[in-house]
């Protein structure tokens, strides 16, 4: 089954243009994730937060892609990773046309 993953984290930049052609070699990368279907990246410059949204084929996909993210972060002097693992309602997500399929199968 399916599991969303939401990530958020003290983040002090870079933001916009910058941000997307700092990490997009990260960006890439994370494609390569086993089980990563996709992503949306968060930001918020005015708390200086960033983060994510994935969608993962499972809550073992998902749990561990957690745990190798927030490691990377803290090497990189994040102090605090929230991240919480999520099962989806397809059929009310579907109502608001979320992107809970892969190539109009359910997942």
């Amino acid at each position: 089954m399916a599991k969303l993953l939401q990530v958020d984290f003290d983040f002090h930049g870079p933001f916009g243009k910058e941000m997307a052609e700092q990490l997009v070699d990260l960006a890439r990368s994370i494609n390569d994730e086993p089980g990563m279907i996709w992503k949306i990246w968060t930001k918020n410059p005015q708390e200086k937060r960033g983060g994510g949204v994935y969608l993962f084929e499972d809550e073992t996909s998902a749990q561990n892609y957690l745990e190798m993210h927030s490691a990377r972060l803290k090497a990189l002097g994040v102090e605090t990773v929230r991240g919480m693992i999520f099962d989806i309602n397809e059929s009310l997500s579907a109502i608001h046309r979320g992107p809970v399929s892969r190539q109009g199968e359910a997942v």
